[in-house]
């Protein structure tokens, strides 16, 4: 098949008949559609920069054949029937090119062979660029020196295809401005030409020829660019690529289809299968120790499946061989007999189910993938999360090697992953900019051993820190448990399910079996009971460690405080504390209930009175003012030597006017909202506040003056001997 240029189309050659042919003009006919590669949407620049790109590496060395361009000739004039994009932009490239270099008119000539019969205004414009004196300012933007000529209307502005042309003029300039002798080295592009004689260019021939009524999709567009850039590496492969997509992975992904809803349901495959195709992608990406940089799949094909990209046609081919093994897994070739949602819903549920791991998510995490993953890349709005990322991942992982993993054994490493995902937020990360870099290459090569070794590496073993080091060092420990205890991993795993601990069970141990099904029933039991039977025994509040606030537990519905103080985390301090005093209050029964619970406390309270001491903790669990039931946190300034003197907070992280001092709070509930609920007003003029030893009466002038001081008797380890809140009740009654 010959080849030609866009400068050696305009010459006399021998066609496929033998024919004698000339071709003197290009005309780009009414019936066409504008020109559309100078549009400014995004699939429209996408291809503008993809097409500029490799041409401006075939005027560095590398030349380039492109694709077919075919039309009807008559009387010595080509019309095409395809190529209209390429040929305007070559005609663009070389114009661009001979006034760079003030090429002379008699090498250009060709130029004014070409047109566009779509519009006048859009032929005037051909002609007026071949024929019109024209300087090229190299400073200033292309578009806008020929908008500045007067023989340039402003109407012109209006017409798409003009608009388009100046569109790609820019690009052009911005690609090609340092290019040298870059007109002579045009004729490293050229492109197969086939004519189309005796055919007669009617509007009934584009009718068929765009028989279709709609532009092609963009997978049409990926399918033909991933099959073109795996052919040049193997056609085979690239064969039998094309073939599953049109066959077999169809099959698969055929149940997912009209994702959308209403007006963005459709009855095809094409989304769902360039979700799952991105996903692939980015995996091979963090495989490689990267961080995804794009969701665009051109992009994409570019990076993993072509010699451009990969430099290297085994590692294509490699790419390749992986992406048609994420999809293969999932055919049954006598791996499972059973439906995709059946297989996931084997080893995933919502609520705890033996044998399975409990997840937030939609159990089928490929469906899931299928409708979600293409906002991967929108950071703050990920639809697919990490943590999704990484479980699908652990599914792919074992159907590739569900012959040499049996099933018992992933149920048992799936719960480690499980584990060490909900217990490794500050750990998964695939962002280069955050403290750590990006973790995903380590954590999927953990994922590896895990899954297919069923043994849980060290970071220098796996290339890098991966997941929780605290909950890898859990998970090592359970596993030999469980080996050693099988009788009792059921018990262990319903603790792991329990909506407080998600997996981490350091808060009760491994030290007493007996307490994994008493830690399930105490929290089956009023939130609020719970705090108070826990002070009863031993104070257990956490604080932080680069903080002023501390943690304590919470009547709040959603578990926050709780959840916070059974996790270990280097941001607070006195987990131990807590433990021992947990584990202490679940020796007590083997089943819980409010009336126990209530037993405990009263209890505690009648020995406080009994022997007239009364803790802080005391007055904790005797009044509900201490309790607020929202986050659980509270701010002593110097617990140490004031336990006494502390607030209530009502946010998660600062002061606000709805904070308080609860021993105030007991005394008049109208405590001072201005001054962090520290003051008792009696008047305008005077309040009441507290400290580590007494109340005192403050008058509210410049210095703050004492007026009286009412101290509260302790004893020598500073332990209130009178009940400071009846006694300030009574004082304040007199006031």
């Amino acid at each position: 098949m010959e080849t030609k240029t866009f400068k050696t189309i305009f010459t006399t050659f021998n066609n496929n008949t033998g024919n004698v042919v000339e071709i003197k003009k290009i005309e780009i006919p009414k019936i066409q559609r504008d020109f559309a590669y100078g549009r400014t949407d995004k699939k429209n620049e996408r291809k503008r920069d993809n097409f500029l790109e490799s041409l401006y590496d075939a005027v560095c060395g590398k030349s380039i054949t492109l694709d077919f361009i075919y039309g009807n000739i008559q009387h010595n004039v080509l019309t095409p029937l395809d190529g209209q994009q390429r040929l305007t932009t070559l005609f663009l490239l070389y114009w661009y090119a001979s006034k760079k270099e003030c090429v002379a008119d008699s090498e250009t000539g060709f130029l004014k062979c070409f047109s566009y019969e779509t519009r006048p205004s859009a032929r005037k414009f051909c002609e007026s660029l071949t024929t019109k004196n024209f300087v090229l300012d190299s400073a200033q933007k292309l578009s806008e020196q020929i908008k500045d000529k007067n023989w340039f209307p402003l109407e012109w502005q209006h017409d798409a295809t003009i608009s388009s042309m100046l569109v790609m003029l820019d690009s052009i300039q911005a690609k090609f401005a340092d290019v040298e002798s870059l007109f002579s080295k045009l004729d490293n592009i050229s492109f197969y030409f086939l004519p189309i004689e005796d055919m007669g260019l009617t509007d009934d021939l584009y009718i068929k020829m765009n028989s279709r009524g709609k532009p092609l999709t963009q997978f049409e567009h990926f399918k033909a660019e991933f099959e073109k850039q795996l052919k040049i590496v193997n056609e085979e492969l690239a064969e039998r690529i094309g073939r599953k997509i049109d066959r077999e992975w169809t099959d698969l992904l055929w149940q997912y289809r009209n994702s959308g809803v209403g007006d963005d349901s459709d009855s095809t495959t094409d989304d769902e299968f360039l979700r799952y195709f991105i996903f692939i992608c980015n995996i091979i990406c963090y495989k490689n120790g990267g961080s995804p940089k794009t969701s665009d799949v051109f992009d994409l094909i570019k990076e993993y499946f072509s010699i451009q990209g990969c430099t290297d046609a085994e590692k294509v081919i490699e790419n390749a061989e992986i992406l048609e093994n994420f999809f293969d897994c999932w055919l049954d070739n006598n791996k499972k007999s059973i439906p995709i949602q059946n297989f996931f819903e084997t080893f995933a549920s919502r609520e705890h189910s033996v044998g399975k791991i409990k997840t937030n998510y939609n159990v089928n995490f490929l469906e899931d993938c299928f409708r979600n993953y293409a906002d991967i890349i929108g950071r703050n709005r990920r639809k697919f999360t990490l943590n999704q990322i990484i479980l699908l991942y652990t599914f792919v992982l074992y159907r590739q090697n569900i012959s040499v993993v049996s099933e018992n054994e992933f149920r048992r490493r799936l719960r480690v992953i499980n584990n060490l995902i909900l217990n490794s937020s500050d750990q998964i990360s695939d962002s280069e900019d955050r403290q750590g870099g990006n973790r995903l290459p380590a954590i999927l090569r953990q994922v590896d051993s895990i899954i297919l070794n069923g043994i849980i590496s060290d970071s220098e073993t796996v290339g890098g820190i991966n997941f929780s080091p605290t909950q890898l060092e859990e998970e090592k420990l359970k596993l030999e448990w469980t080996a050693n205890n099988p009788d009792k991993s059921e018990t262990l795993f319903a603790l792991e399910d329990n909506e407080l601990l998600y997996g981490q069970i350091a808060i009760v141990g491994l030290e007493h079996p007996e307490y994994f099904e008493r830690f399930g029933s105490l929290f089956t039991c009023d939130f609020d009971l719970v705090d108070r039977a826990l002070f009863s025994i031993g104070d257990y509040k956490q604080k932080e460690r680069n903080g002023w606030r501390y943690q304590l537990g919470s009547s709040m519905s959603d578990g926050f405080a709780w959840k916070t103080l059974f996790h270990r985390s280097e941001n607070l301090s006195g987990f131990e504390k807590t433990k021992k005093v947990l584990n202490e209050l679940l020796s007590q029964e083997t089943i819980f209930s409010e009336d126990c619970l209530e037993r405990i406390i009263n209890d505690y309270l009648a020995d406080c009175e009994s022997k007239q001491e009364y803790p802080w903790t005391y007055y904790y669990v005797k009044h509900k003012s201490f309790r607020p039931g929202r986050y659980g946190k509270y701010w002593w300034n110097d617990f140490a030597n004031s336990p006494y003197v502390f607030t209530a907070l009502n946010q998660r992280h600062k002061l606000s006017e709805n904070a308080y001092n609860p021993f105030l709070k007991a005394v008049d509930k109208n405590v001072s909202r201005e001054d962090w609920g520290d003051r008792i007003y009696i008047s305008d003029n005077v309040y009441i506040r507290e400290t580590q030893t007494s109340y005192q009466v403050i008058l509210n002038d410049e210095n703050k003056t004492v007026q009286k001081e009412f101290v509260i008797t302790q004893n020598e380890n500073g332990i209130d001997t009178e009940n400071r809140i009846v006694k300030m009740r009574m004082i304040k009654n007199e006031l």
